[in-house]
Order: structure tokens, then C-alpha cells, then sequence
């Protein structure tokens, strides 16, 4: 059977329902209505999980370290078409010999390669040099201070020499090694237990992980003041960026937001993402210049000139184009050219799907004979007596080919 018997078949069913059924007809109309919104919402919610799957780093707000294995390393940049290495006319940095070197060690030899005969005293006609830079051994060196106690010559009062400031216990570790711990922690990020045992691997003992935690301590006691100096010139800058990144302090999930200028950083971890956490913090109430963010809507109670940051641009840019790709059934990066030339010209429309302009031509007389069937239903039939709001609702384009109920 074709198309047009089909929809002859189905213009008679049709016809037929609208006289002998008319409510199961506006029942098959709302369930059709209820079924087309429930498939839409469905398909908008698979096309966010699709997208909350295939997202990552590269085109999302997502970090790096959340990023899977599997995530193929992707780079926005363009190929300059130059070989890999060093190029012509750059300036390169290789390790040079010095002329004051730390020490000198000769080499003689002892005796002719030639004949055997000996060499010693024999002075020597040219030097060649060669130079290698490397550690000194590592070793501790231990300090002993001694503080005596001497009596006056006169009142015979004793008097003790005071030790050294910072010198307060009978055997401690001293500001070079613990400084030597704290870099470590806070600039190369290694764990306390990690530069405990790398401190005792170089030097045979160290500094256990409360002793660094403790030193850690005092030297941001002593940083205090120039955290605030620091704290007023990112105030005053007239370009700040801030951001912010989940981690994980003793099991629980914490929150380190960082506000940053070209020369200035600050880092700070607090339990909340939100206002609450910048507020408590003091980063942005006093920011007077522009603040550079992903749009995160916190950022966005914050007085002031705003900027959106462009690599988040970039990654959502991405985003849209893979997506395009991918409905393509084509690569993403060749998706944008390849689709206006692909297109044939003319009005596009989904394969299998019938024109628009015939589908219109058979709803019409099929909405017409669903109202004529309604008007030769009897008064006490229910849908004459259903409210005509009520009616417009259910079915709209039947209502006004029904006539009102007889009295």
C-alpha cells in the first residue's frame, strides 16, 4: 500500500472516531500532546548527560585534574608550519665555564707515550681545561653554642652570656634546613612525609613532619606583614583574575580560591565556594579594578567592572563545534567548512519526513471532519456540555468547528 492509500486508511479511521468517539478522540489528542512534551524533555536530558559525559578540561569549566585517562590531549593551536626544536637566531642557554673555579685539580702525565721515558718535573707546554659543576658532599653540620657564666671580680654576682636569638633548645634544627623543608612543601609541594624522608635520604637524619609543620608556621607568622602589603596592592591593580578549584583536606572537600595580577598571587582555602568563602577570605570586597572570571555566579555580586575570561571562550567554543561535528557525523575541526558546502541548495528537511506543505494539506480536512463529527453528536452527549475553556484547552484546533450545545 503507498502513501496515499495509508492516509486514505487513516482519514476514514479518523472520520469514523470523531462520529462514534469523539472524547476518546480529544483523549488521543492530549496523550499525544503529554507524549510529544515528555519526548522533548527527554531528549533535552540526554543531551545534557550526553554532554556531562563527553565533557572535559578542553571544552568545559572542568580542571585539568579531573580529566580521565582517556582524555586525549587536545591543543587549540594552529601548526606555524616551522620545524621542532630551536629556531634560526635564537639565543640559546648552555652551561658555561667560569674563570674563578672552586678548586684545581692537575693531571700530569707520568710518563712519554711515545718512548716511556719519564715526565715527572718535566714542565708542562700547554693546559687544556674542562670543568664539572656538582655538589659539595652533603653533610650536617653541627653548631655547638656555650654560654659561660662568669662571677664579678667586685659584687661576685654571676653572669650568664645569653645564647643567640633562636636558639632556645638543647639540640634543634636550624633556619636553613627548616627553610630548605619549607620550600619543599609550599613551592615544590611535596607532602610532610615526603620532604621528611627526602631531607633524611640527603643528609642521613632530618626534621620529622610536625617540626616542619611547626617551621611552616612561624614563617607565615613572619610573612604577616607582607601578605598585607600584598593584600593592598591587588586591591589597588587595575586588572585582577580570580578563579577557584576543589581539593581534598583530610577526607573532606575544600575549596582553594586564588586572586592573582601579572606580578601578585594570592592563594586561600576555605570550606565554601561562594561569596561566603571570598568574603571571609577578604580577596574581592576591596577590589577597585576589573575582575577577570568564568562566570561563576558568585563572582558576579561583586561591584564593579567585570570580564569574562577567554579560555573559557575557547573550551565552550569547542564545545559547540565538536557538538556541530558530531551531528555531522563528521570531524569536528572540519564540521564548520565542510557543512555550507556539503548543503545542497534549496530548503533542508530531515530525511524521511513528509513536506510541510502536504502534511498541512491532509491535517486540515482531517481537523474539519473531527468538528463535523462533533456537531452531529446529540445535546447530552458530554462533550456539549464540557465548558468551552476547558474544551479550547484539550484540543484547540477543534473547538471552534463545534457548534454550541442545543438548549
Amino acid at each position: 500500500m503507498g502513501y496515499t492509500g495509508r492516509m486514505r486508511m487513516l482519514r476514514a479511521e479518523f472520520d469514523a472516531l470523531a462520529v462514534a468517539d469523539p472524547d476518546r478522540l480529544f483523549a488521543l489528542f492530549a496523550q499525544y500532546e503529554a507524549q510529544a512534551a515528555q519526548v522533548a524533555a527527554l531528549t533535552a536530558r540526554v543531551a545534557a548527560l550526553e554532554a556531562q559525559v563527553g565533557g572535559h578540561s578542553q571544552n568545559s569549566h572542568r580542571p585539568p585534574s579531573s580529566d580521565g585517562p582517556r582524555t586525549p590531549p587536545r591543543s587549540e593551536r594552529e601548526r606555524s608550519g616551522k620545524s621542532a626544536g630551536g629556531q634560526p637566531g635564537q639565543r640559546g642557554h648552555t652551561l658555561t665555564m667560569t674563570a674563578t673555579p672552586d678548586a684545581v685539580v692537575a693531571h700530569h702525565p707520568a710518563q712519554c707515550a711515545q718512548c716511556g721515558a719519564g715526565l715527572a718535573g718535566v714542565p708542562a707546554g700547554t693546559v687544556a681545561r674542562r670543568q664539572v659543576v656538582d655538589l659539595p658532599p652533603l653533610a650536617l653540620v653541627v653548631t655547638e653554642h656555650r654560654a659561660a657564666t662568669v662571677c664579678g671580680p667586685h659584687c661576685r654576682a654571676a653572669t650568664t652570656a645569653p645564647f643567640p636569638a633562636g636558639v632556645t633548645g638543647a639540640a634543634q634544627y636550624g633556619p636553613r634546613l627548616l627553610g630548605l623543608g619549607v620550600y619543599l612543601r609550599h613551592y615544590q609541594l611535596l607532602p610532610y612525609r615526603r620532604v621528611a624522608d627526602l631531607l633524611a635520604d640527603l643528609f642521613g637524619r632530618g626534621p620529622s613532619p610536625g617540626t616542619l609543620h611547626t617551621a611552616v608556621l612561624a614563617c607565615a607568622a613572619a610573612l604577616a606583614p607582607v601578605a598585607l602589603a600584598l593584600a593592598d596592592a591587588r586591591a589597588a591593580a587595575p586588572l585582577v583574575h580570580t578563579d577557584e578549584t576543589s581539593i581534598t583536606v583530610a577526607g573532606q572537600r575544600r575549596w582553594v580560591h586564588v586572586v592573582s595580577t601579572a606580578r601578585l598571587t594570592c592563594y586561600a582555602r576555605h570550606a565554601k565556594r561562594g561569596q561566603a568563602a571570598t568574603d571571609a577570605i577578604g580577596l574581592l570586597p576591596r577590589l577597585t579594578g576589573r575582575l577577570i572570571h568564568d562566570g561563576w555566579a558568585s563572582y558576579w555580586r561583586h561591584p564593579g567592572a567585570h570580564g569574562l575570561c577567554n579560555a573559557h571562550h575557547l573550551r565552550e567554543l569547542t564545545a559547540l563545534r565538536r557538538a556541530a561535528g558530531a551531528r555531522l557525523g563528521r570531524r569536528p575541526a572540519r564540521a564548520a567548512a565542510g557543512h555550507a558546502a556539503a548543503r545542497p541548495p534549496g530548503p533542508r528537511r530531515r530525511p524521511g519526513r513528509r513536506p510541510a506543505g502536504r502534511v498541512r494539506r491532509v491535517r486540515r480536512p482531517l481537523s474539519g471532519r473531527a468538528g463535523a463529527g462533533v456537531r452531529r453528536q446529540p445535546a447530552a452527549d458530554p462533550v456539549a456540555r464540557r465548558p468551552a475553556s476547558r474544551a479550547a484547552e484539550t484540543h484547540p484546533r477543534a473547538q471552534p468547528a463545534r457548534a454550541p450545545a442545543h438548549p
